[in-house]
């Protein structure tokens, strides 16, 4: 098995906004990943798909007009396109047979319409909550062509790849567990954790639901430490310097 970080862009806001009462009034530009998995059956999975590429020529795609979240602003190269990066590695969107999202916001759902040939996999009452909410851009990952096997619970799903329930994000969030033969365990935690700055800070109001994120933390520092795991938060702009980007990859 082998797992490629990709790089899919920046999305800059008020740090307060990750980790309330850290640096407060700083903006930060927060890297957006994804996440391939090449299984050890030939398959392929994807972890999250990043934010449309729309954002390349316009940033305000998504938000324009709605009134909410407008301090997000993506930040997005040609370059950082999913499918090109995906080209990268001698991928098409038609060789991704799988996806899993760890929730549906829209830089963690952005081009799920690119992968029609998918199965996604996504927790039942988080994809319950998310049909029609505005938070969670429905244009990009509510649609016909795309198949959605709903999940109830944590569950291996391939060999050596594992969902947990993370709430506290929002409802049902997931993180996942990647058991790499070399490398070893690495949990990609989506927005469960955002940065390192949360856990030395114990600082959770950044989240919809502050109690329940700091559970989720502290049951993936518990995974961490049991399962000599590295923890990839989801968006902590020094941690994305520290680790390989693709076309490297860890095995």
């Amino acid at each position: 098995m082998e797992m490629f970080i990709i790089p899919l862009g920046t999305c800059s806001c008020p740090y307060e906004d990750i980790a309330p009462g850290v640096r407060d009034g700083t903006m930060v530009e927060l890297p957006v990943p994804a996440y391939l998995v090449k299984l050890d059956d030939g398959k392929n999975l994807l972890v999250d798909t990043g934010m449309s590429r729309l954002h390349i020529t316009d940033p305000g795609a998504t938000w324009r007009g709605t009134g909410m979240n407008e301090a997000l602003v993506p930040e997005m190269a040609p370059e950082d396109d999913l499918e090109t990066r995906l080209t990268e590695l001698d991928v098409r969107p038609t060789d991704i047979d799988y996806v899993i999202n760890t929730h549906l916001h829209f830089d963690h759902a952005g081009n799920n319409e690119l992968f029609e040939r998918a199965t996604f996999f996504v927790q039942r009452e988080h994809y319950e909550f998310a049909t029609g909410h505005p938070s969670f851009p429905n244009r990009y990952w509510n649609l016909p062509k795309l198949k959605y096997e709903l999940l109830d619970g944590e569950m291996e799903l391939f060999p050596g790849v594992e969902v947990i329930l993370t709430p506290g994000h929002a409802p049902a969030h997931e993180s996942v567990m990647v058991r790499l033969p070399e490398s070893g365990n690495m949990v990609v935690c989506g927005d469960a954790v955002y940065t390192q700055d949360n856990l030395d800070h114990e600082s959770w109001g950044g989240q919809a639901d502050p109690a329940a994120a700091a559970e989720s933390a502290a049951k993936l520092t518990r995974i961490a430490e049991t399962e000599n795991a590295i923890l990839l938060f989801g968006h902590d702009p020094a941690q994305a310097r520290r680790f390989h980007q693709s076309p490297q990859s860890y095995r």
